[in-house]
């Protein structure tokens, strides 16, 4: 069962729109379910993973950033049923990681921090003592994901140009903060290609300034490898690597494009087509993106479009279009997929 998720993120009414996929990656709309809370109401949620999925494909985590809660679905074959939704731990919760049945949820307004949950048989609980702030008022986080081994938490903060890690003890608690400088300014999403974290870098939306670096993760710290490498396009946002970890496929709002970067074994970054594959070439639009699991299909956001775009992926890294679909909300935000 392959499907995709994206939510509403209306000010009043926040919904998942979940679409079935068939066997050549086309998309029909399974349903639309409420989450219990608020989205911001805004276009462009400004965060990678907003909503993700446990690695089984049997949960759905939704951030509700208008009503500071996380929403927790439980995923049937014949759609979604909403098991709670609890208070995110902070203010205008933007992006959720999920690793086994431990939840950290970023809170980007406010004081920022990352908050943490368990999933138990009775339900999502906080987890006392988990609550860390970033390493400063102003950080403007961007996204939150666990490492490929699930000991160390990730963050962009875009406010201070840096990336903060942090270790996850034993009890899940997470701790021992780490910050470094990034490459380039203004990191944004990122995803972990094999071993190897790879960040785009937004350069505060100067136009054919977009990059990426990839960086190695060592016990409490991130170690460079490929400092800023240009797409010559513009706002690059967000990313997702390939299930095989040899490229990385990058969105840049600026101008409607997807760049592809092949990424090395020894962990460095190679820009390998600056444009992809397209959504509306030349208008901005194009934000959020996710792999299917069987990782045969790339799905990307243009909200501004209020369309899901799709894409074949081939065994070169080629992308190759199996359609778009619309029908969605100006506020749209947000993607998963299985």
């Amino acid at each position: 069962m392959r499907n995709v998720y994206t939510q509403s993120n209306d000010a009043e009414r926040n919904e998942v729109i979940a679409f079935r996929s068939d066997e050549g990656g086309g998309l029909s709309l399974l349903g639309r379910y409420a989450t219990g809370g608020k989205g911001s109401g805004k276009p462009h949620l400004a965060s990678q993973s907003s909503i993700a999925l446990s690695s089984d494909g049997a949960q759905l985590f939704v951030t509700n950033a208008g009503s500071d809660q996380l929403s927790v679905f439980a995923v049937g074959g014949d759609g979604l049923e909403l098991d709670a939704c609890i208070a995110s731990g902070g203010a205008s919760p933007t992006s959720v990681a999920v690793r086994g049945d431990l939840v950290y949820v970023l809170n980007a307004g406010g004081t920022p921090n990352i908050t943490g949950f368990r999933v138990a048989t009775e339900g999502i609980v906080s987890l006392a003592g988990s609550t860390q702030p970033m390493s400063a008022d102003s950080a403007d986080p961007a996204q939150i994901a666990f490492s490929p081994n699930g000991k160390t938490l990730v963050v962009t903060e875009r406010g201070t140009d840096s990336i903060s890690t942090y270790s996850i003890g034993a009890e899940g608690l997470a701790g021992g903060r780490s910050t470094i400088a990034s490459s380039g300014a203004t990191p944004y999403g990122f995803d972990f290609a094999g071993g190897t974290l790879v960040v785009t870098e937004a350069f505060g939306g100067e136009a054919g300034a977009a990059a990426a670096s990839s960086y190695r993760l060592q016990p409490g710290s991130l170690q460079a490898i490929s400092g800023s490498i240009r797409n010559t396009r513009s706002e690059v946002c967000w990313a997702i690597a390939s299930k095989d970890g040899r490229f990385v496929y990058v969105t840049n709002f600026g101008d409607g494009t997807i760049s592809r970067y092949v990424a090395g074994a020894d962990g460095t970054l190679e820009l390998d087509d600056s444009v992809a594959a397209t959504t509306v070439a030349g208008e901005k639009g194009v934000r959020d993106e996710a792999l299917s699991g069987d990782g045969r299909f790339l799905y990307a956001l243009d909200a501004d479009a209020q369309r899901v775009f799709g894409w074949a992926v081939e065994d070169d890294g080629r992308l190759t279009p199996v359609g778009s679909f619309d029908g969605l909300p100006a506020t749209v935000a947000g993607l998963a997929s299985s």
